[in-house]
C-alpha cells in the first residue's frame, strides 16, 4: 500500500464502492457510512454529526466526501436536514483533523438548468442527426451556475463551502461535477450519451486530485467521459491534473434501445 491514507465518507455507495474497490491496491483506505464497505474498514456513523464524524478525520491525509443522499430528485427537506449537514460537517472535521485535502463529489446539476436551451436541450434527447458535436459551445466551471432543483443547490453549498475552507484554512479542495455514474458503466438511457462518466474515468479523475500537488488550492471540475457529444468542458482538468478520460459512450450506441 501507498503511504497516504485515504478516508471516504459514504463509502458503501455506489461511488464509494467504486473507487475504494479500486483505491485500496494503492493507497491506506477507509471510510465511513452508516453501513459497512464490503471493500475497505468503515466505521459506522452518522455525517449529520460532528463530534461523531470527527473521530474518524485523525491522521488522514486525504478526504474524498461522498456523504449525503445521493438521489438527484431529493426533497429540500432531505437536502436541508441530512446533505447540508453531511457536507459541512466533513469540512469541519477535516480542519479539526488537520486534514490538507478534500475532494468533494459534487454534481451535474449544480448547472442542469443548462439542459432546458438549445443545443443542449436536444442533445440530451438524442436529436442531432444534423449537429456536428464541434460546434457545441461547450458548459465551462467559470459559467454562472444554474441548479437544477434543491439536489443541485445542495451540491453547490458543498462548492461554496470548499471555496470558505480552502480560502480562510488553507484546505486544499477539488470539487467534482460528476457525470452520470451507474452500476451498469454504459448508457442506459439518451441523455448518457452525454454525460457518462466511466467508471475507469471516474477512478482516473479522483486519483489525480489525490495525487495533485496543489495545496492550498480551490478548483472546481466537470467529470465526464470523453463522450462524442459531451457539453461539459474538460479543458482545466487537462491542464491542472493531466485528466486524459479513455472511455466513449458511443461504443455502446449499437444496438442501443
Amino acid at each position: 500500500m501507498g503511504s497516504k491514507k485515504i478516508l471516504i465518507t459514504g463509502v458503501s455507495g455506489l461511488i464509494g464502492q467504486i473507487l475504494s474497490r479500486s483505491l485500496k491496491s494503492i493507497y491506506d483506505v477507509s471510510g465511513v457510512d452508516l453501513v459497512v464497505s464490503s471493500e475497505v474498514p468503515t466505521s459506522i456513523v452518522d455525517a449529520t454529526k460532528l463530534e461523531d464524524l470527527a473521530t474518524a478525520f485523525s491522521d488522514v491525509d486525504t478526504v474524498i466526501d461522498l456523504a449525503g443522499n445521493p438521489n438527484q430528485f431529493s426533497p429540500w427537506s432531505v437536502v436541508r436536514d441530512n446533505n447540508l449537514n453531511c457536507t459541512y460537517n466533513t469540512f469541519e472535521a477535516a480542519k479539526l483533523g488537520g486534514v490538507r485535502k478534500v475532494i468533494y463529489a459534487s454534481s451535474n446539476h449544480v448547472t442542469g438548468m443548462y439542459e432546458v436551451d438549445p443545443p443542449y436541450s436536444d442533445i440530451v434527447q438524442g436529436l442531432y442527426k444534423t449537429m456536428d458535436p464541434n460546434d457545441v459551445p461547450l458548459i465551462t466551471t467559470s459559467m454562472p451556475v444554474r441548479p437544477d432543483g434543491p439536489y443541485g443547490m445542495g451540491k453547490l453549498f458543498g462548492e461554496s463551502a470548499g471555496r470558505y475552507f480552502s480560502d480562510k484554512f488553507g484546505m486544499s479542495v477539488c470539487c467534482l461535477r460528476i457525470g452520470t455514474v451507474n452500476k451498469e458503466d454504459r448508457p442506459i438511457q439518451i441523455r448518457q450519451f452525454a454525460t457518462l462518466l466511466a467508471h475507469q474515468d471516474l477512478i482516473q479523475l479522483v486519483n489525480l486530485c489525490i495525487q495533485s500537488d496543489h495545496d492550498s488550492a480551490f478548483s472546481v471540475y466537470y467529470g465526464v467521459s470523453n463522450n462524442r457529444w459531451r457539453f461539459w468542458d474538460i479543458e482545466n482538468a487537462e491542464k491542472d491534473l493531466g485528466y486524459s478520460p479513455v472511455l466513449d459512450a458511443e461504443t455502446w450506441r449499437d444496438g442501443f434501445n
